[in-house]
């Protein structure tokens, strides 16, 4: 259940549709989910954070990820899985036919039962090279669940700058950014420097031996001289596409604030 599936359920029980006592048993079994013997899934974290649960697939068996997956759908829930492999698909599919497996990101998503809520800000996903694209794809997926718009901007590194600054238009039309890179991880900083947003920076796990799978871009990453750079973990574009969208939102949201009402503008 998320907010807008409590506003319908609240009007049924005013309409007399649903008796009281039955929307409260629903509400109240919401916050723990049992889930079999394995798994116990938060139920409520929708209403509360705005976004369901997440399931992070590596290491589950199939039937496990369609179990969980069946119940966010029973609960009129989105669905989003990471980290999931091509042999879970099925099952995924079977629990939520109107769902999506993405090889690339590794990841399966559905939208609620209800539809697809409308998706305010714009998050920017940037990457360095092409090799980063299945992080950046993790990073969109999530990004898109949780809410906001994506604008892609891909194989834009620092070995070739002119291909950034051409793109410097878009990226300063975002409300936030997350920024991929591997080998030594200068990109965030670069981003960093050409526009007045939060930029997630995420070391990837790409590079020649002195990369040490990604810890050398972490660290570049972790002493930018940028400001506005924060950094996620390795490979991490899950973290980084969830911070992003909830910085989008509320940029979104303050705007919207802010702008005077038709009535008003008219006097």
């Amino acid at each position: 259940m998320d907010v807008r599936a409590l506003q319908r359920l609240l009007e049924r029980v005013r309409t007399g549709e649903v008796a009281p006592e039955v929307a409260a048993k629903e509400i109240a079994e919401l916050p723990v989910q049992q889930i079999q013997d394995f798994a116990q899934l938060d139920g409520e974290r929708a209403l509360r954070m705005g976004v369901p649960e997440v399931i992070f697939g590596e290491r589950k068996r199939p039937e496990q990820i369609g179990a969980l997956v069946e119940r966010l759908v029973s609960l009129g829930q989105a669905v989003l899985v990471t980290r999931m492999l091509p042999e879970a698909e099925a099952a995924a599919l079977a629990a939520a036919p109107h769902g999506r497996y993405d090889p690339m990101s590794r990841t399966f998503s559905a939208p609620p039962v209800s539809g697809i809520p409308p998706r305010e800000g714009l998050v920017a996903v940037v990457c360095a090279g092409t090799t980063d694209i299945p992080v950046a794809e993790e990073a969109c997926a999530t990004a898109h669940v949780v809410g906001a718009q994506v604008e892609r901007i891909y194989d834009v590194g620092v070995s070739g700058l002119h291909r950034l600054l051409r793109r410097a238009a878009a990226l300063r039309e975002a409300d936030a950014l997350v920024v991929c890179a591997g080998m030594e991880g200068a990109l965030p900083s670069v981003v960093g420097g050409l526009v007045a947003r939060p930029v997630i920076a995420v070391p990837t796990s790409v590079g020649y031996g002195a990369s040490l799978g990604g810890i050398a871009a972490l660290l570049a990453m972790l002493n930018s001289c940028a400001a506005n750079v924060s950094v996620v973990n390795i490979d991490n574009g899950f973290g980084a596409g969830f911070q992003a969208a909830l910085i989008a939102r509320q940029s979104h949201a303050a705007r919207q604030r802010k702008e005077p009402r038709p009535e008003a503008r008219a006097k």
